[in-house]
């Protein structure tokens, strides 16, 4: 690369990048596959590294390298590393698509105060798809699994059932307990503390420590392909919010906030998306995670638009209400620094930031780990694609715990935020089988 973007970035001539070159401690090739591989989904080892929406996307194999960091400078810290490690890097790619050379998976902690370690992890070996033309990346001549028809590398069917199902029972937040904790928010949005505060409860279930995800995952991008199906380092799920996207110096990103369930009835349900538009309560909501985005993403871009109104967005268990929000970069930042002023937004934290943080500490009685933070993938050249973690589950060792959160708001109700969890956890109740 001629440059490269980060915290601190800085310009590089070639001739600092070839001195970086003759230590490179990797060497990244990407080549053009054929037309008719097997589609990613096909694709997926046992621990996979994945981030795909309708089936395209990227899929990685092994781990050539993993940067992490925690606390309150972890974007900042993993941002230093990435830009360092790409200098170090003899990267060879003539394709140069989104997605192609050098390529980290993502995902990082909720909270400064997380333990959950926020991490870029580097595949040995990487798959990618884009708009008809297919791709694959090594790390130092690394070879892909051989893989059999609908099959991994490893001989285990993608669209199998699970050895095991797990039985997700409540987590450290019953239903009960999460309504308690709603009725002591809206009595802090009474006294004027907060405007929003989101709140989440989980669900956990031991699975055996060698718990294969790729059925549930497959699962996933069938049911939920228009959304963003992830996997990385245990943190897995299909989030339908797009945090950010940066590509050739365009911004984007999809707001979400505004929830009712779907009808079985054509009608009906056509009825709810309508209703849903017009709720004051998810109006509101959906306001605030909108100018959140908004006020976050204008000191980097010339100009930042979205959309005059929210539309409602089917998926197949609920309404949302949903935004598009659009902007022009404006300086070298990278995807990773957009990402770092954007979280956490309104919509999984609340309105203002720094109070409805302080409010969550207080009422979740568990640490969210990578639960609605970033997850995704950042190249090179500072571009990438992130989304927000949600629809989720964190597998660790022999536990899959599962997390589903809503906005409160002065409108609230604690018995219908409880049941929009229970809507929320869908996904992934059904995706495990």
């Amino acid at each position: 690369p001629s440059a490269t973007r980060g915290f601190g970035a800085f310009p590089v001539n070639a001739q600092a990048v070839q001195m970086a070159r003759l230590g490179a401690s990797m060497r990244v090739v990407t080549r053009e596959l054929d037309h008719g591989q097997l589609p990613l989904i096909q694709r997926l080892p046992k621990n996979p590294l994945t981030f795909i929406r309708y089936g395209d996307g990227l899929v990685g194999w092994g781990e050539a390298k993993r940067l992490s960091a925690s606390g309150a400078d972890r974007f900042e810290t993993l941002s230093h590393a990435w830009t360092t490690l790409v200098l170090e890097c003899e990267i060879e790619d003539p394709m140069q698509l989104p997605g192609t050379g050098l390529v980290a998976f993502g995902s990082i902690a909720f909270a400064d105060s997380s333990s959950a370690q926020s991490v870029l992890i580097v595949p040995k070996v990487l798959i990618g798809s884009r708009d008809g033309r297919h791709w694959i990346t090594t790390i130092d001549g690394a070879e892909l699994p051989i893989t059999d028809g609908a099959k991994t590398s490893e001989g285990a069917s993608v669209d199998g059932e699970a050895a095991t199902s797990p039985q997700l029972k409540s987590g450290h937040q019953s239903r009960n307990g999460f309504k308690e904790s709603v009725e002591k928010a809206l009595q802090k949005i009474a006294n004027g503390t907060v405007e929003k505060v989101v709140l989440a409860r989980d669900l956990a279930a031991e699975v055996p420590v060698d718990f294969d995800l790729r059925p549930t995952l497959a699962r996933l991008a069938e049911r939920y392909s228009s959304c963003w199906v992830y996997s990385v380092d245990g943190m897995f799920g299909a989030s339908p919010e797009l945090l950010v996207r940066v590509s050739h110096g365009q911004v984007s990103a999809r707001v979400l906030a505004g929830t009712a369930g779907r009808g079985t009835d054509p009608a009906v349900d056509h009825a709810i998306g309508q209703a849903l538009a017009g709720s004051h309560k998810n109006l509101a909501e959906h306001t605030f995670a909108v100018d959140s985005m908004v006020k976050s993403l204008a000191p980097f871009c010339d100009h930042v638009d979205a959309d005059s109104a929210p539309f409602a967005m089917p998926l197949p268990n609920v309404w949302h209400l949903a935004s598009d929000v659009h902007g022009v970069l404006r300086n070298d930042a990278s995807v990773l620094d957009l990402a770092a002023a954007i979280h956490p937004t309104a919509a999984v934290a609340g309105t203002p930031r720094l109070e409805a943080l302080a409010l969550i500490g207080e009422l979740e009685p568990f640490d969210r780990g990578r639960y609605a933070g970033p997850v995704g993938w950042i190249g090179a050249d500072g571009d990438g694609e992130w989304a927000i973690a949600l629809r989720g589950a964190q597998l660790t060792d022999a536990t899959v715990r599962a997390f589903a959160g809503c906005g409160i708001v002065a409108e609230s109700e604690p018995e219908s935020e409880a049941s929009e969890t229970e809507l929320k956890f869908k996904p992934i109740v059904d995706a495990l089988g």
